[in-house]
């Protein structure tokens, strides 16, 4: 049985403010054990914070502030081979150099320990933001936390914006010191007060959503692509079309996929991005249908033993930055094919691994599936994701439901 983490509202000793401390509980086998927050609020505030939809700005960014220590414990309590509390509290303790106290060495504590829990992909995503800010400051003197207000954040996003990149890239790279920020409070670092991601202060930019989805009739002309039969381009069409097919399954999870995972008549797979950050997390359950079944005989890897890889991509015993790197291979050889396949039968768009997924997505959608439906097939846990993958409808059909607006002019006059 593992432990559990949630938070005890502590009013056995009001503080002089008239607040009381919120503590970490941890409890496993009956037994419970408490850890301080530094988190200390009124009864009314902390009714607020327990509502699902807070809608002040300081108990929005409390509950965000006790989400993050939360998935930090849960996080500790994953990684411990046999649970103990004296082990969890050194664990615990330990997990951040409090030493890390300007913004820049903070991020370098925070890369090192997804490193070593083995998650190189979000790893490599922290150290991209981290460049950025760095190019930004500029200045050989740390950032400190105290720096970060909502004119230094608006300076950088203008100054992102001038160097050519993109909106989308400004979001990533802002919430990804937005998580830092977050963990310096939690550290002490950091004062909640001038904390500058909120409403009022600075709103983190969303990128505009870029259609990436294809239309049936450009899947169709995939679908029908006569490649050279056991090349490296039939391959890459067969993968790509994998993907659309299973619930538009994701490079790394087409790369890890085991035989074991292959029952009967299904595949049942836990997505890599969310076995780590989830603690119950429900398996994408896929009909293998006859296409589905044609590319994993023609393509999977023999023998095929319960543990090995399908496609063959993989081989066991990596270290995650070397598993990142033959995926990236991957996915920039399958991108390579696949973008050829669709210029030279007339597909307008730049196809990729990434329009498969949006694909599977906007295809159900339009065919007048349930979006809880689809945001289930996807593995989202957050039923917004879903509908930020989702495209819009095809010129034709909008032009078809524009003509009902005006459908009284086929109906002939009376004489």
């Amino acid at each position: 049985m593992s432990a559990t983490v949630n938070f005890y509202f502590d009013k056995r000793k009001q503080k002089k403010d008239g607040t009381y401390p919120v503590k970490l509980r941890i409890t496993y086998q009956r037994q419970q054990r408490y850890f301080p927050t530094e988190i200390s609020l009124t009864d009314a505030q902390w009714e607020k914070v327990c509502k699902p939809k807070p809608r002040e700005d300081f108990i929005r960014d409390t509950k965000a502030l006790l989400d993050s220590i939360s998935n930090r414990a849960e996080r500790v309590i994953r990684n411990l081979p046999v649970f103990s509390f004296d082990e969890f509290e050194n664990r615990y303790a330990g997990t951040i150099d409090t030493k890390s106290d300007n913004v820049f060495s903070l991020f370098e504590s925070y890369i090192k320990q997804l490193t070593a829990e083995g998650r190189a992909g979000t790893a490599d995503s922290y150290q991209c933001a981290k460049n950025a800010l760095l190019a930004y400051h500029g200045r050989k003197t740390p950032l400190s936390f105290d720096d970060v207000t909502p004119q230094w954040l608006h300076g950088f996003e203008t100054w992102m914006l001038s160097k050519k990149r993109s909106i989308t890239s400004v979001g990533i790279y802002l919430r990804s010191l937005r998580t830092i920020y977050n963990l310096a409070i939690e550290e002490g670092l950091a004062e909640r007060d001038v904390y500058p991601f909120t409403k009022r202060r600075y709103q983190i930019p969303t990128g505009r959503n870029v259609k990436k989805a294809l239309v049936l009739a450009d899947i169709e002309k995939i679908y029908h692509y006569p490649a050279e039969p056991m090349s490296a381009e039939e391959r890459a069409r067969d993968l790509w079309l994998f993907s659309y097919l299973c619930n538009g399954m994701n490079p790394k999870d087409i790369c890890r996929l085991t035989y074991q995972q292959i029952s009967g008549a299904h595949i049942r797979f836990v997505r890599a991005k969310t076995e780590r950050t989830k603690r119950e997390v429900k398996p994408i359950t896929i009909s293998i249908t006859d296409d589905i079944q044609r590319i994993l005989d023609n393509w999977g890897a023999k023998p095929a033993t319960p543990t090995s890889y399908v496609f063959g991509v993989l081989t066991p015993g990596l270290s995650a930055e070397r598993e990142m790197a033959v995926i990236k291979q991957f996915v920039k050889t399958l991108n390579k094919y696949i973008r050829q396949i669709a210029q030279t039968v007339g597909i307008d768009k730049d196809v990729t691994t990434y329009t498969a997924r949006h694909s599977f997505s906007t295809v159900l959608k339009r065919s007048g599936a349930p979006i809880e439906f689809i945001s289930e097939s996807l593995g989202h846990q957050d039923i917004r994701t879903t509908e930020s993958y989702l495209d819009s409808f095809e010129d034709d059909v909008k032009r078809q439901y524009a003509s009902v607006l005006t459908g009284f002019k086929n109906i002939p006059k009376e004489q």
